[in-house]
């Protein structure tokens, strides 16, 4: 009971620091982790695992998207009023992802480099020179696992735009322009916009391909300690 109340009070503490803007919060939050056996290495796993999440999620999301955009655009009779706020909660719920996609990305950078320049001023600590070639080693290792999988996330978000800056453009002429000369702009939209998609759904694979290269790589290197 009184691990739990620490807990809930550390994580109150972080929580107030971070909403507040507080200057140091990164430093708080990893000092409180660590009082509970966390490091900033298995912060970095937890990180890419959710921000390997949040782009599987992206991908469901974008891989129907289109689909729901056209069906809606394509359904015979009804209100256009009814049909633009269906088209713009789907936007929403897209752009909701992109938003998630971005922030998980983020937040691998902060403890990424956070974490190897903690590991690089640590390197002058060791005595033993074997020890530290070992550890300098790896930490080059790493270092080159986690830039290429932050390079990848990156990419695949970098092909986000191309695809919700036209819907959104049409969403909003919509808008304004509740008949089927609008609703007909949009579904030639979407043609043009679907290879955009694709290419970002090949990215965003290769993205989560390579978080579980990491993921997997991080959990080996931890057993053989």
């Amino acid at each position: 009971m009184r691990t739990s109340r620490r807990l809930l009070w550390a994580l109150a503490v972080v929580t107030l620091a971070i909403s507040a803007g507080a200057a140091g919060c990164d430093s708080l939050y990893y000092k409180t982790m660590k009082k509970f056996g966390v490091e900033k290495r298995d912060i970095l796993v937890k990180r890419v695992r959710d921000a390997r999440k949040s782009q599987e999620e992206a991908k469901e999301e974008f891989r129907t998207a289109l689909d729901r955009f056209k069906a809606v655009v394509d359904l015979p009779g009804g209100s256009l009023e009814d049909k633009y706020k269906t088209l713009e909660r789907e936007l929403n719920r897209s752009e909701d992802r992109a938003r998630d996609v971005h922030d998980r990305i983020q937040a691998v950078r902060d403890v990424s480099k956070d974490l190897f320049n903690e590991w690089q001023k640590e390197l002058d600590q060791y005595s033993d020179r074997r020890l530290r070639a070992e550890s300098e080693r790896q930490l080059r290792d790493t270092r080159r696992q986690s830039e290429a999988l932050i390079a990848l996330m990156a990419q695949a978000e970098a092909r986000i735009p191309p695809v919700l800056k036209p819907l959104r453009d049409r969403v909003l002429f919509l808008k304004h322009n509740l008949n089927a000369r609008a609703v007909g702009a949009l579904t030639s939209e979407l043609v043009s916009v679907r290879g955009n998609v694709d290419a970002l759904i090949a990215d965003l694979d290769r993205a989560i391909s390579e978080a579980d290269t990491f993921i997997k790589s991080m959990d080996t290197a931890d057993s053989a300690k």
